[in-house]
Protein backbone atom coordinates (compact mmCIF):
# COMPACT_ATOMS: atom_id res chain seq x y z
CA UNK A 1 0.00 0.00 0.00
CA UNK A 2 1.14 3.58 -0.98
CA UNK A 3 -0.82 5.17 2.06
CA UNK A 4 0.87 7.88 3.82
CA UNK A 5 -0.04 9.46 7.20
CA UNK A 6 0.73 13.15 8.12
CA UNK A 7 2.73 12.64 11.65
CA UNK A 8 2.44 16.65 11.91
CA UNK A 9 -1.81 16.88 11.00
CA UNK A 10 -4.03 17.47 13.28
CA UNK A 11 -6.09 15.11 12.04
CA UNK A 12 -5.88 11.65 13.85
CA UNK A 13 -3.78 9.02 12.10
CA UNK A 14 -6.88 6.71 12.28
CA UNK A 15 -9.53 9.73 10.42
CA UNK A 16 -6.60 9.94 7.79
CA UNK A 17 -6.91 6.24 6.96
CA UNK A 18 -10.16 6.31 6.79
CA UNK A 19 -10.08 9.36 4.16
CA UNK A 20 -7.67 7.38 2.53
CA UNK A 21 -9.61 4.22 2.29
CA UNK A 22 -13.00 6.15 1.05
CA UNK A 23 -11.20 8.25 -1.56
CA UNK A 24 -9.50 4.56 -2.85
CA UNK A 25 -12.79 2.99 -2.40
CA UNK A 26 -15.38 5.86 -3.86
CA UNK A 27 -13.13 5.33 -7.09
CA UNK A 28 -12.98 2.10 -7.64
CA UNK A 29 -9.49 0.91 -6.49
CA UNK A 30 -11.26 -1.14 -4.04
CA UNK A 31 -14.76 -2.66 -6.39
CA UNK A 32 -17.62 -4.08 -4.67
CA UNK A 33 -17.67 -7.03 -2.75
CA UNK A 34 -13.16 -6.82 -3.23
CA UNK A 35 -11.37 -7.95 0.29
CA UNK A 36 -9.28 -5.08 1.65
CA UNK A 37 -5.88 -6.30 3.12
CA UNK A 38 -5.97 -7.73 6.48
CA UNK A 39 -5.25 -5.06 9.23
CA UNK A 40 -1.86 -6.53 10.12
CA UNK A 41 -0.88 -6.10 6.37
CA UNK A 42 -2.54 -2.36 6.68
CA UNK A 43 -0.47 -1.57 9.57
CA UNK A 44 2.79 -2.65 8.64
CA UNK A 45 2.52 -1.09 4.99
CA UNK A 46 1.37 2.44 6.60
CA UNK A 47 3.37 2.58 9.83
CA UNK A 48 0.78 2.60 11.93
CA UNK A 49 -0.44 0.49 14.76
CA UNK A 50 -3.17 -2.00 14.66
CA UNK A 51 -5.80 -0.52 16.63
CA UNK A 52 -5.40 2.28 14.55
CA UNK A 53 -6.40 0.62 11.67
CA UNK A 54 -9.30 -1.02 13.54
CA UNK A 55 -10.54 2.17 14.44
CA UNK A 56 -10.41 3.05 10.98
CA UNK A 57 -12.03 0.72 9.66
CA UNK A 58 -14.28 0.43 11.99
CA UNK A 59 -15.50 3.81 10.88
CA UNK A 60 -15.88 2.29 7.40
CA UNK A 61 -18.40 -1.02 8.62
CA UNK A 62 -19.99 1.87 10.63
CA UNK A 63 -20.74 4.64 7.63
CA UNK A 64 -21.37 1.15 5.41
CA UNK A 65 -18.55 1.71 3.00
CA UNK A 66 -17.17 -2.23 4.28
CA UNK A 67 -18.76 -5.17 5.78
CA UNK A 68 -16.94 -7.10 8.32
CA UNK A 69 -17.25 -11.08 8.01
CA UNK A 70 -16.01 -13.30 11.08
CA UNK A 71 -12.69 -14.67 10.27
CA UNK A 72 -12.59 -13.72 6.56
CA UNK A 73 -11.71 -9.94 7.26
CA UNK A 74 -13.44 -6.67 5.46
CA UNK A 75 -15.24 -7.12 2.10
CA UNK A 76 -16.55 -3.58 0.31
CA UNK A 77 -19.71 -2.75 0.33
CA UNK A 78 -19.81 0.29 -1.18
CA UNK A 79 -21.46 0.93 -4.50
CA UNK A 80 -21.94 4.62 -6.23
CA UNK A 81 -25.92 3.91 -6.39
CA UNK A 82 -26.07 4.26 -2.72
CA UNK A 83 -25.47 8.10 -3.45
CA UNK A 84 -28.82 9.69 -4.16
CA UNK A 85 -29.00 12.68 -6.56
CA UNK A 86 -27.61 15.91 -5.41
CA UNK A 87 -25.24 18.32 -5.50
CA UNK A 88 -23.63 18.23 -2.40
CA UNK A 89 -19.99 17.31 -3.95
CA UNK A 90 -19.77 20.61 -6.05
CA UNK A 91 -21.32 23.33 -3.35
CA UNK A 92 -20.29 24.60 -0.30
CA UNK A 93 -16.04 23.99 -0.47
CA UNK A 94 -15.22 26.07 1.60
CA UNK A 95 -17.04 24.09 4.41
CA UNK A 96 -18.82 27.08 5.75
CA UNK A 97 -22.11 25.73 5.34
CA UNK A 98 -21.05 22.52 8.10
CA UNK A 99 -19.14 24.20 10.48
CA UNK A 100 -19.08 28.23 11.96
CA UNK A 101 -16.58 30.57 10.98
CA UNK A 102 -14.87 32.87 14.65
CA UNK A 103 -13.89 35.84 15.19
CA UNK A 104 -12.46 37.67 17.63
CA UNK A 105 -15.07 40.06 20.09
CA UNK A 106 -13.41 43.44 21.12
CA UNK A 107 -15.86 43.16 23.93
CA UNK A 108 -14.61 39.70 25.40
CA UNK A 109 -10.84 39.87 24.55
CA UNK A 110 -9.92 39.32 28.70
CA UNK A 111 -12.57 36.36 28.90
CA UNK A 112 -11.12 35.05 25.52
CA UNK A 113 -14.62 34.35 24.11
CA UNK A 114 -14.72 33.76 20.40
CA UNK A 115 -17.67 34.44 18.76
CA UNK A 116 -19.12 33.50 15.86
CA UNK A 117 -20.16 34.67 12.26
CA UNK A 118 -23.23 33.26 11.45
CA UNK A 119 -24.98 32.96 8.13
CA UNK A 120 -28.45 34.20 8.41
CA UNK A 121 -29.32 32.29 5.14
CA UNK A 122 -31.20 29.04 5.64
CA UNK A 123 -30.84 27.65 2.86
CA UNK A 124 -27.21 28.12 3.34
CA UNK A 125 -27.08 26.95 6.65
CA UNK A 126 -29.00 23.75 5.65
CA UNK A 127 -26.37 22.06 3.45
CA UNK A 128 -28.06 20.02 1.17
CA UNK A 129 -27.33 16.41 2.02
CA UNK A 130 -30.06 14.39 -0.57
CA UNK A 131 -32.85 14.05 -0.54
CA UNK A 132 -34.67 10.77 1.00
CA UNK A 133 -35.15 8.16 -2.08
CA UNK A 134 -38.46 9.05 -3.77
CA UNK A 135 -38.97 5.13 -4.89
CA UNK A 136 -38.25 4.22 -1.27
CA UNK A 137 -40.85 6.43 -0.30
CA UNK A 138 -43.70 5.31 -3.21
CA UNK A 139 -42.83 1.75 -2.93
CA UNK A 140 -43.45 2.24 1.22
CA UNK A 141 -46.55 4.43 0.57
CA UNK A 142 -48.11 1.20 -1.91
CA UNK A 143 -47.23 -1.09 0.82
CA UNK A 144 -49.24 0.73 3.24
CA UNK A 145 -52.02 1.17 1.02
CA UNK A 146 -52.23 -2.55 -0.10
CA UNK A 147 -51.51 -3.49 3.93
CA UNK A 148 -54.03 -1.15 5.55
CA UNK A 149 -56.77 -0.69 2.88
CA UNK A 150 -59.64 1.67 4.28
CA UNK A 151 -58.37 2.12 8.25
CA UNK A 152 -55.91 4.76 6.86
CA UNK A 153 -59.44 6.73 6.59
CA UNK A 154 -59.72 6.00 10.83
CA UNK A 155 -59.29 9.17 12.90
CA UNK A 156 -56.30 8.95 14.03
CA UNK A 157 -55.99 8.97 18.15
CA UNK A 158 -55.04 11.80 19.70
CA UNK A 159 -51.45 11.34 20.56
CA UNK A 160 -50.65 9.95 17.19
CA UNK A 161 -50.83 6.44 16.09
CA UNK A 162 -49.60 3.55 18.35
CA UNK A 163 -47.73 1.50 15.11
CA UNK A 164 -45.63 5.38 14.82
CA UNK A 165 -45.02 5.71 18.35
CA UNK A 166 -44.05 2.00 19.31
CA UNK A 167 -41.39 2.32 16.43
CA UNK A 168 -40.01 5.89 17.30
CA UNK A 169 -39.55 4.37 20.39
CA UNK A 170 -37.88 1.69 19.39
CA UNK A 171 -35.44 3.79 16.88
CA UNK A 172 -34.19 5.55 19.22
CA UNK A 173 -33.78 2.77 21.68
CA UNK A 174 -30.94 1.32 19.04
CA UNK A 175 -30.09 4.11 17.61
CA UNK A 176 -30.01 7.11 20.10
CA UNK A 177 -29.66 5.30 23.87
CA UNK A 178 -33.33 6.76 24.79
CA UNK A 179 -35.94 4.37 26.41
CA UNK A 180 -39.35 5.55 26.57
CA UNK A 181 -42.76 4.13 26.37
CA UNK A 182 -45.27 5.12 23.59
CA UNK A 183 -47.11 6.95 26.24
CA UNK A 184 -44.37 9.44 26.61
CA UNK A 185 -44.19 10.25 22.34
CA UNK A 186 -47.15 12.89 21.45
CA UNK A 187 -47.10 13.21 17.63
CA UNK A 188 -47.43 16.72 15.73
CA UNK A 189 -47.76 18.67 12.71
CA UNK A 190 -43.99 19.65 12.83
CA UNK A 191 -42.07 21.56 15.72
CA UNK A 192 -43.92 25.12 16.06
CA UNK A 193 -46.78 23.23 16.53
CA UNK A 194 -45.08 21.07 19.19
CA UNK A 195 -43.88 24.35 20.71
CA UNK A 196 -46.97 25.60 21.15
CA UNK A 197 -48.12 22.75 22.72
CA UNK A 198 -45.44 22.90 25.24
CA UNK A 199 -46.34 26.59 25.62
CA UNK A 200 -49.77 25.63 27.39
CA UNK A 201 -48.15 22.31 29.28
CA UNK A 202 -45.95 23.81 31.20
CA UNK A 203 -47.89 27.17 31.38
CA UNK A 204 -47.52 30.86 30.32
CA UNK A 205 -46.16 32.83 33.99
CA UNK A 206 -42.72 31.34 33.37
CA UNK A 207 -39.69 33.33 31.63
CA UNK A 208 -38.33 30.88 28.65
CA UNK A 209 -34.53 31.84 28.18
CA UNK A 210 -33.48 31.06 24.06
CA UNK A 211 -30.47 31.41 22.18
CA UNK A 212 -29.49 34.26 21.20
CA UNK A 213 -29.28 34.11 18.02
CA UNK A 214 -31.51 31.09 17.66
CA UNK A 215 -34.52 29.59 15.24
CA UNK A 216 -36.14 33.03 14.98
CA UNK A 217 -39.83 30.88 15.28
CA UNK A 218 -38.98 30.00 18.11
CA UNK A 219 -39.79 32.95 19.94
CA UNK A 220 -42.83 34.00 17.88
CA UNK A 221 -44.31 30.60 18.63
CA UNK A 222 -43.78 31.51 22.97
CA UNK A 223 -44.59 35.25 22.83
CA UNK A 224 -48.24 34.40 20.84
CA UNK A 225 -48.76 32.40 23.53
CA UNK A 226 -48.03 35.83 25.97
CA UNK A 227 -44.60 34.16 27.08
CA UNK A 228 -41.75 36.36 27.81
CA UNK A 229 -38.83 34.82 25.91
CA UNK A 230 -35.03 35.94 27.59
CA UNK A 231 -32.42 36.04 24.91
CA UNK A 232 -29.06 34.24 26.05
CA UNK A 233 -25.87 34.61 23.83
CA UNK A 234 -24.39 32.53 22.57
CA UNK A 235 -20.33 31.67 22.78
CA UNK A 236 -18.44 29.01 20.47
CA UNK A 237 -19.30 26.48 23.61
CA UNK A 238 -22.91 27.08 24.00
CA UNK A 239 -24.91 28.96 25.89
CA UNK A 240 -23.18 32.19 27.65
CA UNK A 241 -22.63 30.34 32.19
CA UNK A 242 -22.79 34.04 33.39
CA UNK A 243 -25.54 34.94 31.52
CA UNK A 244 -27.40 31.55 31.83
CA UNK A 245 -26.79 31.87 36.05
CA UNK A 246 -28.21 35.08 36.10
CA UNK A 247 -31.58 35.12 34.26
CA UNK A 248 -35.00 34.37 35.93
CA UNK A 249 -36.10 32.01 33.23
CA UNK A 250 -37.64 28.76 34.62
CA UNK A 251 -37.70 26.79 31.20
CA UNK A 252 -34.82 26.90 28.79
CA UNK A 253 -34.93 26.05 25.23
CA UNK A 254 -31.86 24.99 23.39
CA UNK A 255 -30.82 23.35 20.28
CA UNK A 256 -27.67 21.54 21.49
CA UNK A 257 -26.77 19.93 18.21
CA UNK A 258 -25.80 22.49 15.03
CA UNK A 259 -28.02 25.17 16.60
CA UNK A 260 -29.62 27.38 13.60
CA UNK A 261 -28.29 29.66 12.62
CA UNK A 262 -24.98 29.66 14.29
CA UNK A 263 -24.43 25.78 13.78
CA UNK A 264 -22.91 25.44 17.21
CA UNK A 265 -22.76 22.44 18.76
CA UNK A 266 -22.34 22.22 22.50
CA UNK A 267 -20.06 19.15 24.48
CA UNK A 268 -20.78 17.15 27.07
CA UNK A 269 -19.29 19.71 29.94
CA UNK A 270 -21.86 22.38 28.70
CA UNK A 271 -24.94 19.71 28.31
CA UNK A 272 -23.77 18.92 32.09
CA UNK A 273 -24.20 22.32 33.05
CA UNK A 274 -27.60 23.03 31.68
CA UNK A 275 -28.70 19.48 33.31
CA UNK A 276 -27.23 21.38 36.62
CA UNK A 277 -29.54 24.67 35.90
CA UNK A 278 -32.31 22.77 35.62
CA UNK A 279 -31.81 21.00 38.72
CA UNK A 280 -31.13 23.76 41.11
CA UNK A 281 -33.79 26.09 40.50
CA UNK A 282 -36.42 23.22 39.69
CA UNK A 283 -36.49 24.24 35.82
CA UNK A 284 -37.33 22.47 32.56
CA UNK A 285 -35.92 22.37 29.39
CA UNK A 286 -36.96 21.60 26.14
CA UNK A 287 -34.29 19.89 23.96
CA UNK A 288 -35.03 20.58 20.07
CA UNK A 289 -32.86 18.10 18.04
CA UNK A 290 -34.04 18.55 14.35
CA UNK A 291 -30.38 17.97 13.24
CA UNK A 292 -28.59 15.68 15.48
CA UNK A 293 -29.08 12.59 12.70
CA UNK A 294 -27.19 14.39 10.41
CA UNK A 295 -23.81 14.07 12.77
CA UNK A 296 -20.78 14.03 10.71
CA UNK A 297 -19.59 11.73 14.26
CA UNK A 298 -19.46 7.72 13.84
CA UNK A 299 -21.19 8.46 17.12
CA UNK A 300 -24.95 9.21 17.72
CA UNK A 301 -25.07 12.96 19.87
CA UNK A 302 -25.33 12.10 23.49
CA UNK A 303 -29.05 13.59 24.61
CA UNK A 304 -29.87 15.89 27.40
CA UNK A 305 -33.11 13.45 27.44
CA UNK A 306 -30.98 10.43 27.78
CA UNK A 307 -28.47 12.13 30.44
CA UNK A 308 -31.22 13.27 32.63
CA UNK A 309 -32.93 9.92 32.85
CA UNK A 310 -35.83 11.07 31.27
CA UNK A 311 -36.82 14.02 33.73
CA UNK A 312 -36.77 17.54 33.46
CA UNK A 313 -36.41 17.55 29.55
CA UNK A 314 -38.42 17.64 26.92
CA UNK A 315 -36.89 15.91 23.80
CA UNK A 316 -38.20 17.17 20.28
CA UNK A 317 -37.24 16.03 17.08
CA UNK A 318 -38.94 15.99 13.21
CA UNK A 319 -38.92 14.59 9.93
CA UNK A 320 -38.59 17.36 8.03
CA UNK A 321 -34.98 17.18 7.64
CA UNK A 322 -34.34 13.87 7.29
CA UNK A 323 -37.00 12.76 4.88
CA UNK A 324 -38.13 15.84 3.55
CA UNK A 325 -39.25 19.39 4.54
CA UNK A 326 -43.18 18.86 2.76
CA UNK A 327 -43.52 16.12 5.92
CA UNK A 328 -44.52 18.25 8.58
CA UNK A 329 -44.09 15.84 11.16
CA UNK A 330 -42.52 15.85 14.50
CA UNK A 331 -42.49 14.56 17.15
CA UNK A 332 -42.05 15.34 21.38
CA UNK A 333 -40.75 12.58 24.17
CA UNK A 334 -42.17 13.60 27.77
CA UNK A 335 -41.12 12.93 31.05
CA UNK A 336 -43.25 10.12 32.44
CA UNK A 337 -44.14 13.10 35.53
CA UNK A 338 -45.79 14.95 33.23
CA UNK A 339 -47.84 12.54 31.33
CA UNK A 340 -50.86 13.11 33.73
CA UNK A 341 -50.99 16.84 33.31
CA UNK A 342 -50.09 16.61 29.24
CA UNK A 343 -53.29 14.34 29.56
CA UNK A 344 -55.73 16.51 31.35
CA UNK A 345 -54.74 20.34 30.21
CA UNK A 346 -54.24 18.79 26.46
CA UNK A 347 -55.40 15.16 25.85
CA UNK A 348 -58.41 16.55 24.05
CA UNK A 349 -56.06 18.02 21.04
CA UNK A 350 -56.64 15.70 18.09
CA UNK A 351 -53.77 14.74 16.56
CA UNK A 352 -52.43 16.63 13.37
CA UNK A 353 -50.97 14.62 10.84
CA UNK A 354 -53.08 12.58 8.79
CA UNK A 355 -53.00 8.53 9.55
CA UNK A 356 -51.64 7.67 6.15
CA UNK A 357 -48.60 9.39 6.63
CA UNK A 358 -48.03 7.84 10.12
CA UNK A 359 -48.27 4.75 8.82
CA UNK A 360 -46.25 5.55 6.16
CA UNK A 361 -43.29 6.57 8.75
CA UNK A 362 -43.89 3.96 10.81
CA UNK A 363 -43.00 1.34 7.87
CA UNK A 364 -39.93 3.48 7.57
CA UNK A 365 -38.64 3.16 10.73
CA UNK A 366 -39.35 -0.80 10.92
CA UNK A 367 -38.14 -1.76 7.67
CA UNK A 368 -34.53 0.00 8.49
CA UNK A 369 -35.44 2.05 5.13
CA UNK A 370 -34.87 5.44 8.04
CA UNK A 371 -31.50 4.27 9.13
CA UNK A 372 -29.64 3.54 5.72
CA UNK A 373 -31.10 6.75 4.46
CA UNK A 374 -29.31 8.25 7.81
CA UNK A 375 -25.97 6.38 7.25
CA UNK A 376 -25.59 7.38 3.54
CA UNK A 377 -25.99 10.88 4.44
CA UNK A 378 -23.92 11.16 7.42
CA UNK A 379 -21.32 9.05 5.23
CA UNK A 380 -21.45 12.04 2.16
CA UNK A 381 -21.16 14.65 5.00
CA UNK A 382 -18.40 13.07 6.52
CA UNK A 383 -16.37 12.78 3.04
CA UNK A 384 -17.17 16.14 2.59
CA UNK A 385 -15.47 17.34 5.77
CA UNK A 386 -12.78 15.34 4.83
CA UNK A 387 -11.90 16.99 1.67
CA UNK A 388 -13.30 20.44 2.71
CA UNK A 389 -10.18 20.23 5.39
CA UNK A 390 -7.90 18.94 2.32
CA UNK A 391 -8.69 21.85 0.37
Amino acid sequence: MTYTIDTTSHIPAYLQLYKLFIRDITAGVYPYMSKLPSKRTIANDVGVSVITVEHALSLLCDEGYVEARERSGCFVIYREDDFFNDSVHSDHKNGDALLPSYSADPDHKKGGVLTPSYSTDPAKHHAKTGSFPFSVVARTMRKVLLDKSESILVKSPNQGNEELRSEICNYLGRSRGIFVKPEQVVIGAGAEYLYGLIAQLLGRDRIYAIENPCYNKISLVYESFGIKCDPISLTGEGLSSKELASTKAKVLHVTPFNSFPSGISVGISKKKEYLRWAAAGNGMIIEDNYDSELTVSSKAEDTLFSMAGGSRVIYLNTFSKTIAPSLRVGYMLLPEDLLKDFTNRLGFYSCTVPLFEQFVLAELLRSGDFERHINRVRRKKRLLLCNCKED
